[in-house]
C-alpha cells in the first residue's frame, strides 16, 4: 500500500480547511441530497464528501457508508488531494497503490473509486468521491458530470462559510469542543450540544421578537425494528429518519439526537400554531413513506410533544413539559403530536 504523499504546502492547505469550520459539524440537507442524487446518477454503492484532515478523512456527507471517518493513510482521497486533480481507479486490485489497502482487501471491498478534488482559496480540502465494490470504467462524459457536481459542492461550502449560522458556530464552540457534541451515528448534535446551545437559541429567539419552541419526538415501537432487523439495519433506519427530520426543519433550527430513538428540536417561532405546523411536518416525513434499511422496507411512525418556553421557565422545565406531551401522544395511540400550554 502506498500512503498518499503530503502536499508541500500542507500547513496552508490545513489552515484553509480549518478556517471553513466544516470539520465535526452536523449533516446538512443540501449536501445529503447531492450525494444521494450522485449515487443514483452514477449507480454506485457509496458517495462521500470527504474532507482530508491532519490524520483522517472525515465525511461531511455520506450515503452507502456507515462510518464517519477513516485514517488518512489508507484514504484514496488523500491521493487526489495531493495531486490536485481527479483520481479514477477502475480496479483497485490491479493498482499497486491500493491493491493491499485494508479497504480493498476487507470491508467495504473497494474496487472502483473516482474522486473530484474540492478547492477553497486554491487549496484542495477534500473530494466528492464515489466507491463501488465492482470494477468499472468512467466515461469522458461521466468525468465531466463528476466535475460539475464537485463545482456545486464547492459553491455551497463557500456560501456556507459566510453564513450567519457558521458565524454563530464559531462564536459558540471551537473545533475540539465540536467533536464531543456530534452524535457519530446520525451526525446530528447530541445531548451535550443541547445543553451547550439552548441558551444561545433562547437569546436568538428573544432578540428576533419570537418565542422558543421545543419538540420532543420519539420513533414508535422502535424495539420491534431492532428485533426484526440487524444492528446495522436499525442504525441505518435511525440514519434515514434523522435525515428526514433534518429536512422537515429550517436551516437555523437545532435538531438533537437525545439518545436511542429520541430527538429534540429547538426552534424560534411566532406562536403555537407555527410550532404545530413544524411538528406535523416532522410527523409526516416519517409516516408518509417506508424507510429502507438493510434491504428491508420498514413502516415507521413518530410521536411528538411540543411546548413553548414560558416566561421565567428554564430548559429542564420546558423539556419536561414537552416530554409529558409526548407521553400523552403515545397514550392516545402513537403517530400523533400533542402540544401543551400547561406549566404544571
Amino acid at each position: 500500500m502506498l500512503p498518499a504523499p503530503c502536499p508541500i504546502d500542507e500547513s496552508q492547505r490545513q489552515q484553509v480547511l480549518d478556517n471553513l469550520e466544516l470539520l465535526d459539524t452536523p449533516a446538512e440537507l443540501y449536501l445529503d441530497t447531492l450525494v444521494r442524487l450522485t449515487r443514483e446518477l452514477f449507480e454506485v454503492e457509496t458517495v462521500l464528501i470527504s474532507l482530508v484532515d491532519r490524520d483522517r478523512q472525515w465525511f461531511k456527507a455520506r450515503v452507502g457508508l456507515d462510518v464517519a471517518e477513516t485514517p488518512r493513510d489508507i484514504s484514496f482521497c488523500g491521493h487526489a488531494v495531493a495531486a490536485r486533480s481527479p483520481l479514477v481507479v477502475e480496479d483497485a486490485r490491479q493498482d499497486p497503490r491500493f491493491s493491499d489497502n485494508p479497504v480493498v482487501t476487507g470491508p467495504p471491498f473497494i474496487r472502483f473509486y473516482a474522486g473530484q478534488p474540492l478547492f477553497n482559496n486554491d487549496q484542495p480540502i477534500g473530494t466528492l468521491c464515489m466507491l463501488h465494490p465492482e470494477p468499472r470504467v468512467l466515461t469522458a462524459q461521466e468525468r465531466l458530470r463528476l466535475r460539475d457536481l464537485g463545482t456545486l459542492v464547492e459553491g455551497y461550502l463557500q456560501l456556507r462559510s459566510m453564513s450567519r449560522e457558521t458565524h454563530k458556530l464559531r462564536e459558540a464552540v471551537d473545533r475540539e469542543q465540536r467533536k464531543a457534541l456530534i452524535d457519530p451515528l446520525t451526525q446530528l448534535w447530541n445531548r451535550a450540544a443541547l445543553l451547550q446551545f439552548f441558551s444561545r437559541e433562547q437569546n436568538s429567539a428573544r432578540d428576533a421578537g419570537l418565542r422558543l419552541g421545543v419538540i420532543y419526538a420519539e420513533l414508535d415501537h422502535f424495539d420491534t425494528v431492532k428485533d426484526r432487523s440487524s444492528a446495522a439495519g436499525a442504525d441505518q433506519a435511525l440514519w434515514e429518519c434523522s435525515r428526514r427530520l433534518s429536512a422537515a426543519l429550517r436551516p437555523d433550527d437545532l435538531l438533537v439526537r437525545l439518545g436511542g430513538e429520541e430527538f429534540i428540536a429547538v426552534l424560534a417561532v411566532h406562536d403555537a400554531s407555527e410550532l404545530g405546523h413544524v411538528t406535523e411536518r416532522m410527523r409526516k416525513t416519517i409516516a408518509d413513506a417506508p424507510v429502507t434499511a438493510a434491504g428491508q422496507s420498514l413502516a415507521l411512525s413518530l410521536s411528538l410533544g411540543s411546548a413553548l418556553l414560558l416566561p421565567g421557565e428554564n430548559q429542564t422545565q420546558v423539556l419536561e413539559r414537552a416530554s409529558r406531551a409526548l407521553y400523552r401522544a403515545k397514550q392516545l395511540g402513537y403517530n400523533r403530536a400533542v402540544h401543551t400550554d400547561d406549566a404544571f
